[in-house]
């Protein structure tokens, strides 16, 4: 797997308990960490992935009990995909009509078929029919069968005025280049297996996005290490005049973040220590996890937190 593309999509959603249940019971992710914002240690961070959590696999977010619906406008994410067999498209389709899951039908999309849907919160979400799924295999606690299982991220869309300031982002800095263009839409491709594509619809003047339940708060690309996040950061500082946070420790990977130009919120994170770095690889998601500064506080952020079950 290449050490590039996407490391995890963060979003909002309202209901934390409506949003673990859709993911884990509908879409058959597994939950591979339960712990909160570590900027607001009053509101969850539920990590979506494959069996261990592998970059590229992960949808996280923060849900806020009656959060207001997110609007979708430039500069924002206009969709987020996960991968799945090609042959299994079908199969997904029936069982979207079974659960009651708004959806649209499959269409073709950069030559794949593509079954757009939308989560309780109304983020857009798709399926994407891929012809060769990986190696890895799905996660198949959730009950959904291993040979139509999720394989992991596919890639993002973003919604953007211009795309070219963006696109120089992508192939100067996050080792993406141009793979194919369709109407007002051109793919970015970084050869990574899980979490590979970035797509940039330009749509000039167009309505801003809004924050709140079923948007995208940000995307996160990977880097293998500090010195490969270190080394993009210089980029983006040196080469495009762009301002980079200082690193946070976010435990399972280190961060960094940036406003691309098209007002995108944009995070390097490393690949390293991972998310079994604080339980076991069979324990993942069971139990709250705090970073050992929230510690003290653990009885009073638990109750605070919405029951889960």
């Amino acid at each position: 797997m290449s050490d590039h593309g996407l490391h995890h999509v963060t979003a909002f959603s309202a209901s934390a308990a409506r949003n673990r249940d859709f993911y884990t019971d509908t879409l058959g992710l597994r939950l591979v960490k339960k712990t909160v914002n570590f900027d607001d240690p009053g509101t969850y961070h539920l990590y979506y992935g494959d069996e261990t959590g592998r970059p590229g696999t992960i949808l996280t977010f923060f849900p806020i009990a009656h959060a207001a619906p997110g609007r979708v406008g430039v500069g924002e994410t206009s969709e987020t995909a996960f991968r799945v067999p090609r042959a299994s498209i079908g199969w997904w389709l029936q069982r979207l009509v079974e659960t009651g899951v708004a959806h649209e039908a499959p269409v073709a999309v950069m030559g794949e078929p593509t079954l757009r849907l939308r989560d309780p919160d109304g983020m857009s979400l798709a399926l994407v029919g891929v012809a060769e799924p990986g190696d890895a295999p799905g996660w198949t606690g959730g009950g959904v069968p291993a040979e139509h299982a999720i394989r992991g991220l596919h890639g993002v869309t973003l919604l953007l005025g211009e795309a070219g300031p963006t696109a120089a982002i992508l192939t100067d800095v996050l080792g993406f280049t141009e793979e194919a263009r369709e109407g007002s839409s051109t793919r970015y491709a970084s050869g990574a297996t899980e979490g590979g594509f970035v797509t940039l619809r330009a749509v000039g003047e167009f309505l801003r996005g809004r924050q709140g339940a079923g948007s995208v708060h940000h995307i996160a690309f990977r880097a293998a290490d500090d010195a490969a996040q270190t080394a993009m950061v210089e980029a983006l500082t040196t080469r495009h005049g762009l301002g980079v946070t200082e690193q946070r420790d976010r435990a399972y990977f280190r961060s960094v973040y940036f406003r691309e130009p098209g007002g995108v919120l944009f995070e390097i994170a490393t690949d390293v220590p991972g998310f079994d770095v604080d339980e076991a690889v069979a324990d993942l998601g069971t139990g709250l996890r705090l970073p050992a500064g929230l510690e003290p506080h653990r009885a009073r952020i638990e109750s605070t937190l919405p029951a889960l079950a």
